[in-house]
């Protein structure tokens, strides 16, 4: 419970309907509710999931009530039902319907403050503090979800945008500022010298990453300098086409435009080392949408029911994110009241010309900004279609210290899919990587989908991974 934060879901939702929206928050929440009040069948996954929180789940009454009803985990094709959570957007419904308010943003502040304020708040709160959280009534009453500007780099002539560095997003446009440099397609799709060369870039950025990227309201991140031509220039230099960085390579200084000297040595200290990732056994969500007009919707939705509990008459957890708050004080996202923990979905977009490319995403932790740099240039150097992209064979690092406590991390460890050749494997051995196999298509190195929009003719091309439970829907 002491890893929990304001949830800012409900507020993000209503400000993304109020501004950019055209249905009211009952049409748009309908489908959730029908979905919570009326149950929907199980798939494998969630009872594998499930399955696997068991035991965690039992400490807290309340989220085992909803998700272990009979007192096991959900057979797949069992019906799952939350009467609770219906019940909570039934609430958030009527408020608009019942509001005073004449105008349509009057109205969506009704639901806004029915869940802030009004009863919902009252025993989120109660529930924190009864079981020793620090969560006041202040703390959701004074929230407000806020749109800020997103951070941007140009790629060969394409706008790739990211949230702040109140995520890991902008690592997305980062590393790809640093493979601008390089002629990829002569190096050939997933030869060893090319998946060599996304790995250390992606190493250069997490360095900068854990070394700059936190709440930028308490936390001076040099973004435009991170971003900009002349650091990646000087940056660019520590990537060895010869030999792998054993670890995680030292920061760079953005603003003085030093990349800082390849002598090895971390940055930062590890807080241990784990014998490997470990299985998949749920993940983040992840969803992307593009319509007619040509509007883009990208988003990385996440909460783990294994983090925090569910709210008693509620059927929602406040938010664990709180776990990707360091305890390290010198760490751009170390604990401080007020502060937004640096998290890691990062939902990506693309613009072309100055209109929509591409939307895309992908749960993983920190494989999101690998897979999600790998599937990008799939499309942009390599010509693949949305499909083709999100199938191709991955490759990714644990070369740095895990965004989650206790921050792990496997110094030089790289894992591969089993579909690249054996001897692409044993050059990027000799190159210096620790290369461990997955499987074919593995869930771990993240399951990508994307929505490409054509800008010859602007018909849309939806890919979604076969690695986790993905669709690509048109209507």
């Amino acid at each position: 419970i002491l890893r929990c934060v304001t949830p800012a879901a409900v507020a993000g939702w209503v400000t993304a309907i109020e501004r950019y929206g055209r249905l009211t928050f009952a049409q748009v929440a309908q489908p959730a509710f029908e979905l919570a009040d009326r149950g929907f069948a199980v798939d494998r996954s969630l009872s594998t999931a499930l399955t696997f929180m068991e035991a965690n789940a039992r400490a807290w009454p309340s989220t085992y009530a909803v998700f272990f009803p009979n007192g096991r985990p959900p057979a797949t094709g069992s019906v799952l039902k939350q009467p609770d959570l219906a019940n909570t957007l039934r609430t958030l419904i009527r408020a608009e319907e019942t509001s005073k308010g004449k105008t349509r943003e009057q109205r969506l502040r009704s639901v806004r403050d029915a869940f802030y304020k009004g009863e919902i708040a009252q025993k989120i709160v109660a529930f924190a503090q009864k079981e020793g959280g620090f969560m006041t009534a202040e703390d959701l009453a004074d929230f407000e979800a806020r749109e800020e500007p997103p951070v941007m780099a140009n790629y060969k002539g394409y706008e790739v945008y990211a949230c702040g560095p109140w995520c890991q997003g902008p690592s997305v446009p980062q590393a790809l500022k640093l493979l601008e440099g390089f002629d990829l397609q002569s190096m050939g799709h997933n030869t060893a010298s090319y998946l060599h060369t996304i790995v250390e870039a992606i190493k250069l950025t997490f360095a900068d990453r854990d070394r700059y990227y936190g709440d930028p309201d308490l936390v001076r991140v040099p973004m435009d300098a991170l971003l900009s031509d002349a650091y990646a220039a000087v940056r660019r230099k520590l990537l060895d086409p010869s030999k792998a960085w054993p670890g995680v390579p030292p920061a760079g200084e953005p603003e003085s435009r030093r990349a800082t000297e390849r002598v090895g040595g971390a940055t930062m200290k590890v807080a241990s080392m784990s014998a490997d990732p470990g299985e998949p056994k749920g993940d983040t969500s992840y969803v992307c949408v593009v319509d007619s007009d040509g509007n883009g919707f990208s988003a990385t939705p996440s909460d783990f029911i294994g983090q925090c509990p569910i709210v008693p008459g509620l059927g929602i957890i406040i938010s664990g994110r709180g776990t990707q708050s360091w305890l390290d004080a010198n760490h751009a996202s170390s604990l401080q009241p007020g502060k937004r923990p640096r998290l890691t979905p990062n939902p990506g977009l693309v613009l072309r010309n100055g209109e929509l490319f591409m939307t895309f995403g992908t749960p993983g932790g920190d494989q999101q900004p690998q897979g999600m740099v790998q599937a990008f240039l799939n499309v942009v150097e390599f010509g693949m279609t949305p499909q083709e992209a999100v199938e191709a064979p991955r490759a990714g690092s644990w070369s740095f210290p895990n965004s989650f406590w206790p921050h792990d991390m496997l110094p030089g460890r790289l894992n591969v899919e089993a579909r690249v050749p054996a001897t692409t494997l044993q050059r990027l051995v000799n190159l210096g990587h620790e290369v461990q196999l997955y499987n074919a298509y593995e869930p771990r190195l993240g399951h990508v989908c994307m929505v490409l929009r054509d800008p010859s003719n602007h018909v849309l091309h939806g890919g979604a991974d076969p690695r986790f439970v993905s669709y690509a829907v048109g209507w």
